[in-house]
């Protein structure tokens, strides 16, 4: 018997072209901005690398960026599930509204939000003067750092969870109400278990975003070397100014790296995870 072989039609062309097209895009605008990096840093000796990325500066802006996102980033978690539940669970007037704002951080320019959460947050702002009475300082200090990362990683862990609060089932909720479980427990040993995985990308994304964010911290960290407020974007902005493409480079070059690391765990935390609820 002779196979009559159908012949789909597809909306996009076959794989042949598709696959030229990724690879083009994956290394024209990816790849290759991220080999001149490595590129340019491997013309550097190993002593003078070390020099320049253990300044003194160099290493407290480090520390700025990293404490300041990964706290950042589990006050988003925290908060990002309860809004994720807020708007999966539960039917409002706004409702609507409140979908669409989450994402305002992607649209709004990072220099706008800077701005607006300085002056808001200022001495002489609507929230930053009645704080400032009670004795807390918030704009210019790693406070008002920590608030404008909390704003631009928030819709990163919200849109994570969404989708995975959105396709779990009630029936494992009841069953755990019926067999005797709290609220909490309920939440812990039969949601959070689901949540897990895309709680971790959500922290992962919001994480990487912060370390690298310049534009929405830029105004109201106050940038000051004395105060360590200084994040890493903004030194290897200055030292693009002073023209020293060495130090930016070498910074740039271990920026990377902790970015991939950071991808890195977090799949592997993934990965385990889903065999793990697979295997249950």
């Amino acid at each position: 018997m002779v196979k009559k072989y159908i012949k789909k039609d597809r909306v996009i062309p076959g794989f042949g072209l598709t696959m030229g097209i990724t690879l083009f895009m994956l290394s024209f605008l990816i790849l290759l901005p991220l080999l001149s990096v490595m590129v340019f840093s491997l013309k550097l000796t190993p002593h003078e690398f070390i020099t320049l990325i253990t300044k003194d500066n160099v290493i407290n802006s480090f520390q700025t960026s990293i404490l300041c996102s990964f706290l950042a980033a589990v006050v988003n978690c925290f908060f990002g599930i309860i809004l994720a539940w807020v708007l999966v669970r539960y039917d409002f007037p706004g409702k609507r509204i409140m979908d669409g704002l989450i994402e305002l951080p992607f649209a709004l320019p990072t220099a706008v939000a800077g701005i607006t959460l300085s002056k808001l947050y200022s001495d002489t702002g609507i929230l930053g003067k009645p704080l400032a009475q009670l004795g807390f300082k918030v704009s210019y200090t790693k406070a008002g750092l920590l608030i404008a990362l909390v704003f631009i990683g928030l819709p990163f862990v919200v849109r994570a969870i969404q989708p995975v609060l959105e396709k779990l089932d009630p029936q494992y909720e009841e069953a755990a109400y019926i067999l005797g479980a709290g609220k909490i427990k309920t939440f812990l040993k039969v949601i959070l278990p689901e949540l897990r995985p895309a709680l971790w990308t959500g922290f992962g994304l919001a994480f990487a975003r912060g370390m690298g964010e310049y534009g929405s911290v830029i105004y109201i960290s106050g940038n000051s070397a004395r105060e360590k407020t200084q994040v890493i974007s903004y030194v290897i902005m200055q030292k693009l100014n002073y023209v020293d493409y060495a130090g930016a480079t070498a910074i740039a070059l271990v920026m990377l790296i902790i970015s991939f690391l950071i991808l890195l765990v977090i799949n592997m935390i993934q990965i385990c995870q889903s065999r793990r609820t697979n295997f249950i």
